[in-house]
Parts: structure tokens; C-alpha cells; sequence
């Protein structure tokens, strides 16, 4: 017996009318579709009609739903993956099963369409040849700075964020990277609420709260590339911590790499940290 196809199938972030015909199709034709949340997902089923069995497939339950659904697709059984909203495994549960269905050489198929963050990053106006996906950061603060410390941020970055944690990221974002750089906020994309704002970030606190509303639903942000050319000092300051880091503690190679280069020691420490986090990660 012949293995059945796993299709990873991009459902609408908002707007039912961005399902696909081929996502629908994919959808109707499958034994079993995978959702993060089948209350969530029967919405989609119901407007188009589709009746096919539907088991949840989450964050808590990712490795134990991956095992019985390889065990179908290995029956012959073709499987559908979707996530609430956008392109599952994408900052959503989902590669566990992939990686696994190709493990098997298990014939997996992406059925492409909406995700939050290319429509956000086409909306920006940002130009460059390459950005920066990193999902959503740490929730706690501290490991969030250290997060941010590590990002390379020449290119444009991609972010997802909670509603409720929203005016806190963008005050750190602010603090690390300068009131000057620019930043796309967008919320609610595709839905009937949708709003986009592109300002320097010393004015994004202000806009999100101008407005109750701005404070929640689905946001992402898009961070604009950095467009200042780095000085000489910068860049060897730089250099050295990275030599230090291979034989030092943080801190000490942040203290030697300081005098070295003239450059304030907080500051190296600060990058020192990113990097190991980076590093460690």
C-alpha cells in the first residue's frame, strides 16, 4: 500500500474570502485535517462546505498528534496540516510532523497563501534585498533585551507580538535601536479593524496609545532596516569582543574589549550577552 500525501495548507489570517481554490481543494480532498484549534478551524470547514474528520494538533500535544498522524498517512490516509490563521510551522506547531513525514519519505506538499508576516513586510515600504523573520521574542523582559541585543538589524526585521506586551517591546525596541529608526505596526491584518502605521519609533508608543483599540488583537511589527553606515571604531570594537568572547566571560571580554577600543563598556557587555545567548541557543 502506498503512503498517503501530507499538504501543509496556508489558511486566511482574517479575510475568509483569502482562502484559495487550492487550499479548498487540498482541504475537501483530505482523510484528516490537523488544526491547532478544530473549533477555530470548523469556521473555515463550514463556509466551504467541508465535512472531512478534523483532530487537533497543538502546542501541548504536538509529539503524541504527530505519531497517530503518521500512523494514517503511513495507512494511506492523506492528511491536511493547517494553523489558526496563516502558514502552519510558522511561528505555529507543525514541524514536528513534517520533518517526520519526510524522515519516512512521506510526500509532503505546500499549498502556499496568506501569512501575517509577508503581508506585513509588503505593506511596509521597507527596501532591501533580504529581512529578518524572528517570530515572536522572549516574554520575559530581560531575556527580551538580550534577544534584541543579538539581532542583526542591517536588513529588516520581522516580529510578532501580543497585544498586551506590545508597548512594552516597542519602548525596548526604542531604547536599543534609536527614536530614528522606523517601524511598521500592524494590526488586525485582513480583518474589518486593520490598521497600519509606519513612524520612527520614538512615536510608536504614542500611537498605540492614542487608541484603546490599538492595544489588541493579532500585531506585527516591521522594523526598518539600519541605515547608518557603522564607524571604523564600531566595527573593531566589535572585532575584538568576538575574539574575547572565545576565551573569556562576558563581562571581561566587554571590560577589555572597552579599553581596546574606546567604545563604552556597557554597551559591549550588552552585545557580549546577545551573542552568547545567540550562541547558546
Amino acid at each position: 500500500m502506498s503512503t498517503g500525501t501530507l499538504h501543509i495548507v496556508a489558511t486566511p489570517i482574517g479575510n475568509l474570502a483569502d482562502a484559495s481554490p487550492r487550499a479548498i481543494e487540498a482541504l475537501a480532498q483530505a482523510d484528516l485535517i490537523a488544526c491547532e484549534d478544530t473549533r477555530t478551524s470548523r469556521t473555515l470547514l463550514a463556509r466551504h462546505g467541508i465535512a472531512a474528520r478534523v483532530v487537533p494538533l497543538h502546542a501541548h500535544n504536538e509529539r503524541a498528534a504527530s505519531e497517530r498522524l503518521l500512523g494514517a498517512l503511513r495507512a494511506g490516509k492523506n492528511v491536511s496540516l493547517i494553523s489558526d490563521a496563516g502558514t502552519p510551522a510558522i511561528s505555529d506547531p507543525g514541524a514536528l510532523l513534517v520533518a517526520a513525514a519526510h524522515r519516512e519519505g512521506i510526500r509532503v506538499v505546500p499549498v502556499p497563501g496568506p501569512s501575517a508576516a509577508l503581508a506585513a513586510y509588503s505593506a511596509s515600504g521597507f527596501a532591501a534585498d533580504r529581512f529578518l523573520f524572528v517570530g515572536f521574542l522572549p516574554a520575559a523582559r530581560s531575556a527580551r533585551r538580550k534577544a534584541l541585543a543579538a539581532l542583526e538589524t542591517a536588513c529588516p526585521v520581522i516580529i510578532y507580538e501580543a497585544p498586551h506586551r506590545v508597548l512594552e517591546t516597542v519602548g525596548d525596541l526604542c531604547e536599543r535601536f534609536g527614536g530614528a529608526r522606523e517601524l511598521l505596526l500592524a494590526r488586525e491584518l485582513t480583518k474589518k479593524f486593520e490598521e497600519l502605521a509606519r513612524l520612527p519609533l520614538a512615536d510608536a508608543g504614542a500611537w498605540l496609545l492614542a487608541q484603546p483599540h490599538r492595544q489588541q488583537g493579532e500585531l506585527v511589527l516591521v522594523l526598518g532596516p539600519d541605515s547608518t553606515p557603522r564607524a571604523p571604531e564600531r566595527v573593531e570594537g566589535e572585532r575584538v569582543l568576538g575574539i574575547l568572547l572565545k576565551e573569556l566571560p562576558a563581562s571581561d571580554a566587554a571590560r577589555l574589549a572597552a579599553r581596546i577600543s574606546g567604545l563604552p563598556r556597557a554597551e559591549l557587555y550588552a552585545l557580549a550577552l546577545g551573542k552568547k545567548s545567540k550562541d547558546a541557543g
